[in-house]
C-alpha cells in the first residue's frame, strides 16, 4: 500500500510494529482502563483470535494482567521498558548481522550433558 511522501520523508518509523507491541503501546497509553479482547481487537484493527494469542504470550511474560474478560497493562513498568529494550537491540543486532535461523543455532548448541559437565567443572574449579 502506497504511503504518502510526507510521511516517507518525516523520518517516521515505516516498517509494521508486531501485534504485540501495538497491543502493549495501545494499554500503555490507556493504562487507567482494561479492555476486551474483541475492543483491543477492534481499536488496533487486528483479528481478534490474533490479539487473544498476543494476551496470553503478553501474560505468560507478565506484561500484561487478565482477569476475565478484561486485560490490562502491567503495573511494573521497568518490565515493560526492559522488554522494549530488549526487542529494540534484537531488532538492531538482526539488521546488523542478520536473523539467526534457529535450525542452524540448535545444530551448534551444547546438549544437556555438556552443560552438566560444564557446570559441574565450574563446581570443582
Amino acid at each position: 500500500m502506497p504511503i504518502g511522501i510526507d510521511r516517507f520523508e518525516d523520518g517516521e518509523e515505516l516498517r509494521e510494529r508486531p501485534t504485540s507491541e501495538r497491543i502493549v503501546q495501545f494499554l500503555l497509553a490507556h493504562d487507567e482502563q482494561a479492555f476486551t479482547r474483541a475492543e483491543i481487537a477492534e481499536a488496533l484493527d487486528i483479528d481478534p483470535n490474533t490479539i487473544g494469542t498476543n494476551l496470553s504470550r503478553l501474560k505468560s511474560r507478565e506484561l500484561v494482567r487478565h482477569r476475565e474478560p478484561y486485560w490490562a497493562i502491567t503495573d511494573d513498568r521497568e518490565r515493560v521498558a526492559s522488554a522494549f529494550r530488549a526487542c529494540a537491540e534484537d531488532a538492531y543486532l538482526n539488521e546488523l548481522l542478520g536473523e539467526e535461523k534457529w535450525s542452524e543455532w540448535a545444530d551448534h548448541a551444547a546438549s544437556e550433558a555438556e552443560l552438566e559437565s560444564a557446570r559441574s567443572d565450574a563446581d570443582d574449579g
